[in-house]
């Protein structure tokens, strides 16, 4: 990756595969047998690390406030949907609390109205990729471009262009970073999840994000209804619980202010850039 400057600055992948390869010709140079084992290690940071939401290890990636947040975001993944984006609205607005949403592309197609009652209550609205394929950042570079600019596209006919991308499931690639310098995207994963399975598992919901939320924490639901229809009821008793709780204990704030960084623009309005993290 290159600034306006010309300096080069090399992701961790980079870092790292440049000091095994290395450390292999060094260790080949005493100990043949050894030599592999730089590469061998390098290889297994290269499929263990796109797994973990909150490490960067093949592009700059967000997944917490900047460390002056005192204050936390909440996200919600995988909508819109009509039997859940109108209750997580409802809520949200009961209990005055600011959001963005992470919406699928093949969704936002189907229910434009939809997005525009995010967008008229104030929310914000993030690329969460065309299908939410789990496998995107296997694709070939070209597919994965042509997934984030899809959605780019259809959101942008109503009236909006996101800034920030959180790939599916959170997982990254040595793809992705090029693809979203391409649309000026930045990507923005999580810190606090209930690994919920997309609301197949809601069980004490609220209070297995209480009990690990901390400052500057981003807050990752989903906006998807249960699996089982009968435990929708109990679903926003527990939403309703975590609204409370953090209205009582915590300050929720938009997500653009927690990692001081737009999150979208309106059509025909160009972006008052933060600093980034």
């Amino acid at each position: 990756m290159r600034n306006k400057d010309c300096k080069v600055f090399l992701s961790p992948a980079e870092k790292t595969g440049f000091t095994a390869l290395l450390l292999a010709l060094l260790l080949g140079w005493f100990n043949p047998v050894l030599a592999p084992l730089p590469l061998l290690f390098f290889l297994l940071l290269c499929l263990g690390m796109p797994f973990l939401p909150d490490v960067g290890f093949f592009l700059p990636l967000v997944s917490r406030g900047t460390r002056k947040t005192e204050g936390i975001a909440l996200t919600f993944d995988d909508g819109p949907s009509p039997a859940s984006t109108p209750i997580l609205l409802d809520l949200l607005a009961r209990h005055h609390l600011p959001a963005t949403f992470f919406v699928v592309g093949e969704k936002a197609r189907r229910h434009p109205e939809l997005i525009a009652a995010i967008l008229a209550q104030g929310h914000t609205i993030g690329n969460h990729s065309w299908r939410h394929d789990y496998f995107l950042m296997l694709r070939t570079p070209k597919v994965l471009r042509a997934d984030i600019r899809q959605t780019q596209d259809i959101l942008a006919k109503s009236g909006v262009t996101p800034l920030v991308f959180r790939p599916p499931v959170g997982i990254t690639g040595p793809r992705l970073g090029k693809a979203l310098a391409r649309e000026n995207l930045i990507a923005v994963n999580y810190s606090c999840r209930a690994f919920d399975g997309g609301n197949r598992n809601i069980g004490n919901l609220a209070e297995k994000l209480l009990r690990r939320l901390q400052p500057g924490d981003i807050i990752m639901l989903h906006d998807l209804p249960p699996r089982q229809k009968s435990l929708s009821g109990y679903w926003q008793q527990e939403l309703d619980r975590l609204f409370s709780a953090l209205n009582e204990n915590y300050q929720v704030a938009p997500l653009e202010e927690i990692i001081e960084y737009p999150v979208m623009r309106k059509s025909g309005k160009s972006p008052a850039l933060g600093n980034g993290t």
